[in-house]
This record gives C-alpha cells, sequence and structure tokens, in this order.
C-alpha cells in the first residue's frame, strides 16, 4: 500500500510524533495553519469517512478523545480550538488514510474557506 500515513504507522516515513497508544497515533501537521497543528489518525487504514463501518466505530471515536486531551495537555482546552475530517477531493481531503486535524493557539473564524 502507498499510504502515506500507514508509512509513518510503520516507521518507513518520519513524524514529529507527539502521542501514540495501541489504535491511534498523532503528529505534527508538517504544514501548520495555526500554532498547534496536529493530525490524529487510527493505526488501521480507513480511506475516507465513507469507508467506516460500523465495527471502527469505537476505533473513530478515539480520535476526538485524544484531540480534546492533546488541547488539554498544551492549554487551550478551555479556550478553544478546531478539529476538522476532510472527505474526499471536494471536502478537501488530499491523504487518503482518515486523519483529524487538531488546531489551537489563535481564534478561528467561520466560515472556513
Amino acid at each position: 500500500m502507498d499510504c502515506l500515513f500507514c508509512k509513518i504507522v510503520n516507521r518507513d516515513v518520519p513524524a514529529d510524533i507527539v502521542y501514540e497508544d495501541e489504535h491511534v497515533l498523532a503528529f505534527n501537521d508538517i504544514n501548520p495553519q495555526a500554532p498547534t497543528h496536529i493530525l490524529i489518525i487510527p493505526k488501521s487504514h480507513i480511506a475516507t469517512l465513507n469507508d467506516i463501518e460500523e465495527r471502527d466505530l469505537a476505533l473513530v471515536g478515539r480520535l476526538p478523545y485524544v484531540a480534546a486531551r492533546l488541547a488539554e495537555e498544551r492549554g487551550f482546552a478551555e479556550e478553544g480550538y478546531r478539529v476538522v475530517m476532510n472527505c474526499n477531493d471536494q471536502g478537501g481531503q488530499t491523504v487518503y488514510h482518515i486523519h483529524m486535524h487538531l488546531m489551537g493557539g489563535r481564534r478561528f473564524t467561520w466560515p472556513a474557506g
């Protein structure tokens, strides 16, 4: 499989890892859009949100849990932060392995771009 995030999980591609457990990996985004910009991924490959199956619900549910813990650790949970998941080309997805963006440390506006 030629998935960048699977290569990061397998340590074939380096990343600045900030969190890891049995099911989830989180690392700093290489093109940050905020003072803190972390990508949170399941270690199992799921290409898009459309590919999530019922058996994946507990795994996918860990992503926002980890995001909230990381926001708390970094001190911006109370002030606020943004989490984003993109799906397919028109949704802005560029790596086809589901991932949650955790961004914090600045004010965000709406609507998003």
